[in-house]
């Protein structure tokens, strides 16, 4: 209910008097600050005010984070660090976004130890310590201060960033495709109405949005090159030796895109995940969040906002671009560690 509650709040927008006076804002923010409020409900056991400061500040540094990280210096600094870290210069700015990062989440972890009742878990970061505890005899555990810590990085941090942008592409393909937005709000009122908001157990009759939401992951490639995997045995693939402790980053952008996989993969086409039957068809090649045993922890929260996002919204708006949809460009920003949607506006029409 949590996500069911915020993205809801996001569409309680003023109701225009005329077309001349509809709301018309830019996603960004609002969309953020919402992903972000989900996630902290669960990591932190409760929510921040949209205007709180500290909140705020997190929100640049997230957006500071992730504008840093795909730049050209820091894509250099990645591929040579033996010899780029002893020169100064814009990579080092990530490593200080960083730490201010690291000391908010530190904060928090002790503030919920000082107050820890193993009786009564408030949150994600409270049962991680009382599994801590039960583990402590254990040499092998994983669970550890510095596992938490990650772990609280890669859902609140790295989850808001990926979902927030991943719906501002979805918002933007929309608009530069109508005729999909159409068929979206066609299944949205026959399915689902307008008398209750959407839940994710609309998912399984809306074969449609689904596709859609799978089709906008897969086409705006949000994290290309993927996050770093260490190869934990010598391994051999495809003729190459790659010996145990190297560090290797399985390419998402090219298995996204295969055109064995996808037709047109360079087109935006909700029909790569559809039968004949116009029935959602699986397709082994989407992989947005990677694969195997180290596939991103927050998968299953980041695939219910999604869809509760877009209905929600779907639902009581109809997103209208600024300039002709044939004009919109959604080429990114900056292409690095992830690809920065573009910055634009848009109108919400109440429908």
């Amino acid at each position: 209910m949590l996500i069911e509650k915020e993205a809801e709040e996001k569409v309680k927008l003023p109701r225009p008097n005329s077309d001349s006076d509809r709301k018309v804002l830019d996603p960004t923010d609002p969309l953020r600050n919402a992903v972000s409020n989900i996630i902290s409900s669960i990591v932190f056991g409760d929510r921040f005010d949209y205007e709180d400061e500290e909140f705020q500040a997190l929100m640049r540094l997230i957006n500071d984070f992730y504008w840093e990280a795909s730049s050209t210096w820091s894509q250099l600094y990645d591929m040579f660090p033996t010899f780029l870290k002893y020169f100064p210069g814009p990579h080092n700015r990530v490593y200080d976004i960083m730490s201010h990062l690291s000391c908010f989440i530190a904060k928090r972890v002790k503030k919920n130890q000082e107050t820890l009742d193993p009786n009564f878990p408030r949150d994600f970061i409270d049962c991680y310590l009382i599994q801590m505890e039960k583990e402590k005899g254990n040499p092998l555990s994983e669970f550890t201060n510095k596992n938490l810590e990650v772990s609280i990085f890669t859902l609140f941090f790295a989850g808001t960033e990926t979902v927030s942008s991943t719906l501002r592409y979805g918002f933007l393909f929309l608009m530069k495709y109508p005729e999909v937005q159409a068929k979206v709000h066609e299944e949205i009122d026959r399915v689902i109405g307008h008398n209750r908001i959407p839940n994710n157990e609309d998912q399984r009759q809306m074969p449609y949005t689904d596709a859609v939401i799978h089709e906008i992951q897969r086409f705006c490639d949000l994290v290309p090159m993927n996050v770093a995997h260490m190869v934990t045995c010598d391994t051999e693939f495809r003729g190459y030796f790659i010996p145990k402790g190297m560090e290797v980053c399985p390419v998402l952008s090219s298995v996204l895109h295969d055109p064995t996989m996808f037709k047109n993969p360079n087109a935006f086409n909700p029909e790569n995940f559809l039968d004949e039957n116009g029935c959602f068809k699986k397709n082994d090649a989407f992989v947005p969040f990677s694969s195997g045993k180290r596939i991103c922890l927050g998968e299953s929260m980041a695939r219910m906002q999604l869809f509760l996002f877009f209905t929600t919204i779907l639902q009581s708006f109809q997103l209208k671009p600024l300039v002709p949809p044939e004009d919109l460009d959604p080429t990114p920003l900056e292409t690095g560690f992830i690809s920065v949607p573009p910055i634009y506006q848009l109108s919400f029409i109440p429908r």
